[in-house]
């Protein structure tokens, strides 16, 4: 068939630029030690930060919420979906964010790429007096929310705060929408929220901050990047994330009651979705005592240990390990077949790191994305240092022909 023919060349196009992407099969639970494609391997490669998708207490939690509510919630949050644990887990997540926001209200909903289409869609509501500025590195769900919400939307360049500031003074719009997210999930870096806040609020603009890979892992207490920073305003809306720290799934938008109450009436995501079963925001209620308690506080101090190992061991030539100090760590190798190469070398010594390519990077920064988790040991970190080092020694002694 013509058609298919055409989907054939496309892909091989892929292939041919090393962009074809590849599923691998788990056969156990979400840790640092995996069992994939029937090997055993040690995993750098989860957003697991807490190590806590697997712990006991939160496993037992997800078993009572299905006893109590069932497998599914058999309608939207509108409609009959709306459970007694997704009036709870929204309590409590709103008194969580609740120290850094005004009036704070928090809404559940079952993925982190439906509360960032939500947010920006209802928030501009395809208002031409509405101007959105994204930041350069947003990830997907927020590009893709800025075109949904069919309104103007400007780019500034990465954690570029003057770039911003001159835009924001020259915009006429009624709404202005800042977003960007908190941690970059490439870069592992920091985007600057005080300034960027402090603008908002020169500027009359609301700032929602996509805290996917900040919540759990930021601030004393767990509350993420606005924590960290000691933000606190009426201009912020506030997107967690509770399938990667929290180790559960789903994700939240909080903010002031009325950006709430807007989001109620008009998000497309929130309203004509089945809502996540109730057995989740059950076991999440646990997720947010360990996050926010004592134990919750050892692992992020372990996680900031291992992040401190992980820079001290390493020792490349050639390769570009960025200035993260969260628990992602890029290191840009630059041309795709090359990071593809490297973490197939690390996969065959059983270390399991994914290798990133364009379009989620820019042209020519293909990079190994390691992810360090609580769950990690330092042994296992260091692992991870000697066996990078020696592929990248490798590489390079065969790239100079030596």
């Amino acid at each position: 068939m013509e058609l298919l023919d055409k989907l054939d060349a496309n892909l091989q196009g892929l292939r041919d630029k090393h962009l074809i992407r590849t599923r691998r099969t788990v056969d156990t639970p979400c840790g640092p030690r995996a069992t994939v494609d029937g090997r055993e391997l040690l995993a750098f490669c989860s957003n697991d930060y807490l190590g806590l998708a697997a712990h006991p207490a939160i496993t037992a939690a997800l078993r009572e919420g299905t006893q109590l509510y069932g497998a599914g919630s058999g309608a939207s949050h509108l409609i009959s979906g709306h459970g007694r644990a997704h009036a709870v887990l929204e309590e409590r997540l709103a008194d969580f964010a609740g120290p850094h926001l005004v009036e704070a209200r928090a809404l559940y909903f079952s993925t982190g790429y439906m509360a960032n289409l939500a947010v920006l869609t209802a928030l501009a509501a395809g208002d031409s007096d509405t101007e959105i500025f994204s930041e350069a590195l947003n990830h997907a769900s927020l590009i893709d929310g800025a075109r949904l919400a069919r309104t103007t939307v400007k780019v500034y360049p990465h954690a570029n705060v003057e770039a911003l500031d001159e835009l924001l003074g020259t915009s006429r719009a009624g709404n202005k929408i800042v977003v960007t997210d908190s941690v970059f999930s490439m870069d592992g870096n920091l985007a600057p929220l005080p300034e960027l806040l402090a603008l908002c609020e020169k500027h009359g603009a609301w700032l929602i901050v996509d805290d996917a890979h900040g919540f759990g892992t930021l601030g004393e207490n767990g509350r993420g990047a606005l924590e960290h920073f000691g933000l606190r305003s009426p201009y912020l809306v506030y997107v967690g994330t509770l399938g990667k720290a929290a180790g559960v799934a789903g994700a939240f938008v909080a903010a002031h009651a009325t950006v709430i109450e807007t989001l109620v009436q008009r998000a497309r995501p929130y309203i004509f979705t089945t809502a996540a079963p109730p057995a989740l925001a059950h076991a999440l209620l646990t997720s947010l005592d360990i996050i926010a308690g004592s134990e919750g506080q050892d692992r992020r101090s372990h996680l900031a240990r291992l992040v401190a190992q992980w820079h001290d061991g390493l020792r490349l030539t050639g390769w570009s390990a960025l200035p993260s100090q969260t628990a992602i760590q890029p290191v840009v190798i630059g041309a795709n077949d090359a990071t593809m190469a490297a973490a197939a070398a690390l996969y065959e010594r059983g270390i399991w790191v994914g290798g990133i390519r364009p379009p989620t990077v820019p042209a020519n920064s293909a990079r190994l994305r390691v992810t360090l988790s609580a769950g990690h040991a330092e042994a296992d970190v260091a692992l991870l240092v000697d066996a990078i080092n020696e592929v990248n020694a490798h590489m390079e002694r065969s790239r100079d022909g030596t």
